[in-house]
């Protein structure tokens, strides 16, 4: 079972968690929610040793949810945590 969140819920936390948007650099850098890291969905999934410890608990969104679905999918059966951000970036922009 995948833990989530929404973004009304995330707003308490932010700056006191790991946040993370899978989407693309040119998504990233266009605008995001703040304090996130971005980690583009193709280097998540290949290196995930490189960005990810598997004692943490890392909070991760994408555009509108799928693809950071896709990724908690993959990444949690080789160990890693997360929870998911309900409508990712664009509900993010339709409740700020």
């Amino acid at each position: 079972m995948i833990s989530s969140i929404s973004i009304s819920e995330l707003k308490n936390h932010l700056g006191q968690i790991p946040l993370i948007d899978v989407r693309s650099i040119e998504s990233y850098n266009s605008n995001h929610i703040p304090t996130a890291i971005n980690i583009p969905f193709e280097q998540l999934i290949v290196y995930p040793d490189k960005y990810l410890d598997k004692g943490k608990t890392y909070y991760i969104y994408c555009s509108r949810g799928m693809k950071s679905l896709k990724a908690i999918q993959i990444l949690s059966r080789q160990g890693y945590h997360f929870i998911h951000i309900n409508g990712g970036y664009e509900e993010w922009i339709l409740k700020n």
